[in-house]
């Protein structure tokens, strides 16, 4: 029997066995880190440069994107590392900032989408108060809170996680440090307080999952009593492009937290890791 104190490093999932396919999976890495970088790099560059986007909608945008670059930075470069090296150590305490920086970013993205959502009914149901109630300042605070929310949200579930002892070894099932599979290597009866954390935060991401809803029914009450085709048109093209990138990214976390063991695969992980952070990319031609 081991304890948390004693443990040095975490062994990773390797992606594959054979080295064809370890060089493979490093290039498929490397595509999506130069397309993440890339797609948010020109995301962040034109809103900072380009004075006429100074706008609520693309300031959540570009902190849309930085949260967006470091979710995939987080786990992609050491995943890209073992793969060239043929190597699967993650020492213990890079494990826990893997697991802090990715609920972190995560956790920002889904609160910068909920303040977004709140943007775009302001901008369609109170047309005549939105610069009211999102001027500059207005924006700058909902952005900070939704950084500082996450950040606390994941120092919380990061202290409480490796405060637990670690009574099953140190391989995790997964090519990527995250809190399920830490909790596979904890005491059973110590996971009582993550349980009840974990409680917590399904509280708060239904709450926010409530606002979104109630959010965009008064949205589409209000487009529905546009008199034009095109009025309705255009306010709807203004809503389509972030509902679906919100429907994406709640449907990938809830398959990737809810699907059965059986399914559990490093292919079908990685998948899934990729659609976490392909929203905020494709989303940069479609947002008006």
């Amino acid at each position: 029997m081991s304890n948390s104190s004693s443990i040095r490093h975490f062994l990773l999932l390797a992606l594959a066995d054979t080295r064809q396919l370890q060089l493979l999976h490093f290039c498929l890495l490397l595509g999506i880190s130069l397309a993440a970088l890339l797609g948010n790099g020109l995301i962040i560059s034109a809103v900072a440069c380009g004075h006429h986007l100074h706008t609520p909608m693309f300031f959540f945008l570009l902190n849309l994107a930085l949260a967006d670059l470091g979710s995939i930075c987080t786990t992609v470069p050491k995943a890209m590392h073992n793969s060239l090296w043929d190597t699967s150590n993650i020492s213990y305490t890079a494990c826990a900032a893997q697991v802090f920086l990715l609920i972190f970013f995560l956790g920002s993205e889904y609160f910068l989408l909920t303040v977004m959502c709140y943007d775009r009914y302001v901008s369609i149901c109170k047309p005549l108060h939105y610069g009211t109630l999102l001027g500059s300042r207005a924006c700058a605070h909902m952005a900070a809170a939704a950084w500082a929310s996450a950040f606390l949200y994941s120092l919380l579930h990061t202290a409480n996680t490796f405060s637990l002892p670690l009574c099953h070894g140190n391989a995790l099932g997964q090519f990527f440090c995250e809190i399920p599979q830490i909790l596979k290597l904890s005491c059973s009866k110590s996971q009582l307080r993550e349980v009840g954390l974990i409680a917590v935060s399904v509280s708060l991401v239904f709450g926010c999952f409530v606002l979104i809803v109630f959010s965009y029914v008064q949205i589409f009450r209000a487009v529905l009593r546009i008199p034009s085709e095109q009025g309705r048109h255009k306010a709807f093209s203004t809503c389509l492009p972030h509902l679906a990138m919100l429907s994406l990214f709640l449907s990938t976390a809830t398959f990737s937290d809810l699907k059965p063991h059986s399914m559990s695969s490093p292919s079908l992980d990685l998948a899934l890791s990729v659609l976490y952070s392909a929203p905020t990319v494709s989303r940069d031609a479609s947002v008006p």
